[in-house]
């Protein structure tokens, strides 16, 4: 069993996450493709989501669709390390509140780290856990 992380490919926070994710996912639990590919566009609009606004990270997991922190939170759920912890801290707190923050950076992170004209092209060694 595995899941599937959509991302913005052109932010490079986001494809900061991505690595992070990799490097912490020993498993290689967790697919990816770009928000801005067709794959992920079919995905988003199979579970009825906006695909027009690239401003949320999305797992796929199970059948399920899950957005923004709870999103997160259940990747931090899977990775090595103390990272779980983090679900288990933060889950309980209404999605809400979570999402507050999480829509201040989502607003912000072009400005804070700045954007790539092109999604990432992945290496060799990771190139098999992208889907697009």
């Amino acid at each position: 069993m595995s899941a599937i992380v959509l991302f913005d490919g052109v932010c490079n926070f986001c494809n900061s996450s991505v690595q992070f994710i990799i490097k912490k996912d020993t498993n290689a639990y967790f697919s990816f493709a770009p928000l801005q590919s067709e794959y992920a566009q079919k995905i988003l609009t199979t579970q009825g989501l906006n695909s027009i606004h690239f401003d949320s990270i999305v797992l796929i997991e199970n059948g399920m669709c899950y957005t923004k922190t709870n999103a997160a939170l259940r990747i931090a759920r899977r990775l090595n390390g103390i990272y779980p912890l983090a679900f288990y801290l933060f889950y309980p707190i209404p999605p809400f509140l979570r999402d507050w923050t999480y829509n201040i950076i989502a607003k912000y992170r072009y400005k804070i780290w700045g954007k790539k004209d092109a999604c990432m092209i992945p290496t060799p060694e990771i190139k098999q856990r992208f889907l697009a």
